[in-house]
């Protein structure tokens, strides 16, 4: 069956320019625990720095997939302001678009697979893809939620999420992240080019774009070789 590696960038919005019913809702929660000056500012900047974890507060700024069987891909990605020419590099299509545009050019693609491959995407890019793509008025066209246990899914939309995969459901006590996974199998960790997930709101506020579509890539290659070694030797 054809596969497709996918894996999402984002960034929250200003916590400042929100409105207040908006700010009280997100902050709520701190005013009925205990904390001392310093823990409640830390908490807020928790919060402030968190807010691209949720379609509610945040966006996609880079949105890349990958086809297994070729090892040929693309990532889309914002650059507000930019008029940015497609690039290639390395069998990566890099491709400026609005979110909107993404997203509409994600469920085209998806149309075409019926399996699809993530690193805990279950429990945060596809959910975040959902909403945010209900928000632009788009309809999905591959339900990538319908069953948490492959074997249960559709076979028009099988969704292996690799960190239930490796992680046997939940049995091991850590799950584990990406980049120790990466480490533990020999495979090149995103994390050695000097970036993380955590980066990505910054670059884009120094109009680092390019950069953040490049970070995703590196995503794109280590999830397609971290599901090369599950299907090889755990795939049973």
């Amino acid at each position: 069956m054809p596969k497709l590696i996918f894996d999402i960038e984002t960034v929250g919005e200003d916590f400042d320019s929100l409105d207040q019913d908006t700010q009280k809702a997100l902050t709520r929660w701190l005013k009925r625990e205990i904390f001392s000056d310093e823990d409640y500012q830390a908490k807020m900047i928790e919060i402030k720095n968190g807010l691209g974890f949720s379609p509610l507060t945040g966006e996609i700024v880079a949105l890349g997939v990958l086809d297994v069987e070729s090892d040929k891909g693309v990532v889309y990605y914002q650059a507000p302001g930019e008029k940015t020419e497609e690039t290639e590099k390395d069998g990566i299509k890099y491709k400026l678009t609005t979110e909107k545009e993404m997203l509409e050019k994600f469920w085209q693609g998806a149309a075409k697979y019926s399996e699809f491959i993530s690193f805990n995407g279950r429990a945060f890019d596809v959910p975040y893809l959902m909403i945010r793509s209900a928000v632009h008025s788009i309809r999905p066209t591959k339900n990538l939620l319908s069953n948490r246990y492959v074997n249960s899914q559709r076979s028009d939309a099988l969704h292996l999420d690799l960190i239930d995969q490796l992680s046997f459901y939940g049995a091991m006590q850590r799950k584990g992240s990406l980049h120790l996974y990466c480490r533990v199998f020999g495979i090149k960790s995103p994390k050695t080019e000097g970036i993380t997930g955590d980066d990505v709101s910054k670059l884009f506020k120094n109009k680092e774009y390019k950069k953040i579509a490049e970070y995703n890539s590196w995503d794109l290659r280590a999830t397609r070789e971290l599901y090369e070694k599950w299907d090889k030797y755990l795939n049973i």
